[in-house]
């Protein structure tokens, strides 16, 4: 398991920070039908509520906080958590990816966290710090290109930044290859929730990765 940080200026912005991480052996698969279907009946749910819920929702609103703090505007650059549920909102449909990253997507959505996704074997090292961007740090976002971090959350391995609840990095990104998985819930509103989002993750990697669900480490 990683040894993961939580850095004095985050603690400074966020007193109240929890971070739960899942590590799990996996096998991934290019789409799944019953995650799918769980995945649909979650957006007809989110049809029924308005967009101003979004933004208070408890572990986005404390997402959203966090952001202001550290000196990034959260309407520029919005939690993946928000993101996502404002798609769905719009009448969008969710990118299909692949197993590993709709379910974490699923349980982003249900829960409001912005939950990093990582190919463990990727990461560098087995030492990751939750700190704050700096100005022109280097990171490529998922899909995004070269993403600005400056006052954005982000985890850090021995050679960069690998995640932001914006966007994680392509350079530890999951893909049909993966078969460790670590995944981060960022718990900005505190611990209340942050057992039942990482069960959930276990739940669905059981049922749609063919593991046995993994250990779960807490942090702050």
């Amino acid at each position: 398991m990683y040894n993961i940080t939580v850095s004095e200026e985050i603690k400074k912005a966020c007193p109240v920070f929890k971070g739960a991480a899942v590590y799990a052996e996996v096998t991934n698969s290019a789409f799944s039908q019953g995650l799918w279907d769980e995945i649909n009946a979650f957006t007809k749910e989110l049809t029924t509520t308005t967009p101003d819920d979004i933004k208070q929702q408890p572990a986005i609103a404390a997402t959203r906080e966090v952001y202001k703090r550290c000196g990034k505007d959260p309407s520029r650059y919005r939690p993946s958590a928000e993101a996502l549920r404002r798609r769905l909102m719009r009448g969008l449909e969710l990118y299909r990816i692949d197993t590993l990253v709709d379910l974490i997507n699923l349980v982003s959505l249900r829960t409001g966290y912005s939950i990093g996704g990582f190919d463990a074997d990727k990461i560098q090292g087995n030492n990751l710090e939750l700190g704050v961007g700096r100005a022109e740090e280097p990171f490529e976002g998922i899909g995004r290109g070269t993403l600005n971090i400056e006052g954005l959350p982000v985890y850090r391995d021995l050679t960069g930044g690998i995640g932001t609840p914006t966007s994680d990095n392509e350079r530890t990104k999951m893909g049909l290859e993966t078969r460790h998985i670590l995944a981060i819930v960022n718990g900005y509103s505190g611990c209340d929730g942050l057992a039942e989002a990482a069960g959930m993750i276990q739940e669905l990697l059981r049922k749609y990765a063919a593991s046995d669900g993994g250990t779960v480490h807490y942090f702050d």
